[in-house]
């Protein structure tokens, strides 16, 4: 019973996160705003729903661990496996608002989220400023695309303007019942996740960091291959971005806000999560910024860290004694391995750009 709680909790976090961005994105595009901002929010954060409301439904539980490990485990495999794994099957092209603006937002959430978690909790007020910051960069976004197409897409706008009322209501109904999905489908999620842990014997963080994460990421992941597939790598990679910071702004504050008092933050999760996040982070600027892609050598090695970074938690949580070996290996040579070759080709691509300038 609890096995198929927990595939159906998936199986309707996937459908709903499916119905609320393909209603939501067509409900803004009537409104006139642009593929890139849709990418960017409705995308992003539609598919970002599921952790948001297991996150919510974790912390009204009371299983805070779960919504902290949920939205630091989905940042990470984020970034790693889905940017990694749609690197391998096409290079990733980076947009330079990406590079400018994003990513160093998404470095910079990361780090404030480490600072205000020092005292080993998220309060509900650190919640309601995050919230505030959610709706002030989502308010920014919308305020560029109506610049954008005040400059020159009067004609989209005039073609939008009269969507029928058929497919308002159409898509407001696929937007109805995708959250209503996600709502039934989290609660089954959350419930079984907590009693296969129990069972287990494995802690509620872990099950969050690993099971509970890759569920709710699911639709990322579908999200970003289909994209690059397809073609489109800006929205394969903008996905990405969008929803980790929305899961840092909006999943984290709301979750904090809910619970009773707010939400605890558990010295393991100070010590090693949160850096591995805030790690993961900083490397997606040199990554992006060499050459404007994501190579499927650079894919490669988000991927591989991503396989390392699942080695360390099954390690962990049973205690097995290679830890120590492992925690070496990776901490005095993959580590500055890996950092030596990102600033090798971060300056060789510098040396490349200054060379097709002074040309």
């Amino acid at each position: 019973m609890v096995v198929f709680q927990f595939v159906a909790g998936l199986v309707f976090l996937v459908v709903g996160a499916e119905f609320l961005v393909k209603g939501a994105s067509r409900l803004a595009a009537t409104m006139g705003i642009s593929p890139l901002i849709i990418g960017l929010t409705v995308v992003a954060f539609g598919t970002s729903a599921p952790e948001l409301v297991v996150s919510i439904q974790a912390a009204l539980s009371g299983q805070a661990n779960i919504a902290m490990g949920n939205v630091i485990g989905s940042n990470i495999f984020n970034v790693l496996f889905i940017l990694g794994l749609s690197a391998l099957i096409v290079p990733l092209y980076v947009s330079q608002q990406l590079i400018r603006l994003d990513v160093p937002l998404m470095i910079a959430l990361s780090v404030i989220i480490l600072v205000i978690s020092r005292d080993g909790q998220i309060s509900r007020m650190d919640g309601f400023f995050l919230v505030a910051g959610i709706v002030m960069y989502t308010s920014f976004l919308i305020l560029q695309s109506r610049k954008a197409r005040a400059k020159g897409e009067s004609d989209q706008r005039s073609n939008a303007a009269r969507p029928s009322s058929r497919r308002w209501v159409t898509n407001g109904i696929l937007v109805l019942v995708g959250l209503g999905l996600l709502v039934v489908g989290s609660q089954w999620l959350v419930k079984s996740a907590v009693s296969f842990a129990q069972y287990l014997g494995v802690s509620e963080l872990i099950i969050g960091l690993t099971i509970v994460a890759a569920g709710t990421s699911l639709p990322e992941l579908v999200t970003s291959v289909v994209a690059a597939i397809r073609g489109e790598r800006d929205i394969a990679v903008g996905n990405v971005v969008g929803s980790n910071i929305f899961n840092l702004m909006a999943v984290l504050g709301s979750a904090s806000i809910v619970a009773t008092a707010g939400i605890e933050v558990s010295p393991s999760v100070l010590r090693f999560d949160l850096p591995v996040m805030i790690a993961v982070a900083f490397a997606c600027l040199p990554i992006f910024f060499t050459g404007g892609t994501i190579s499927r050598q650079e894919g490669a090695l988000l991927f591989g860290y991503y396989i390392a970074y699942m080695l360390y938690l099954i390690l962990a949580a049973t205690h097995h004694d290679a830890l120590p070996q492992f925690n070496r290996v990776m901490l005095y040579f993959v580590g500055p391995l890996t950092v030596i070759t990102i600033i090798i080709v971060s300056l060789k691509e510098l040396r490349r750009q200054n060379k097709g300038q002074s040309s």
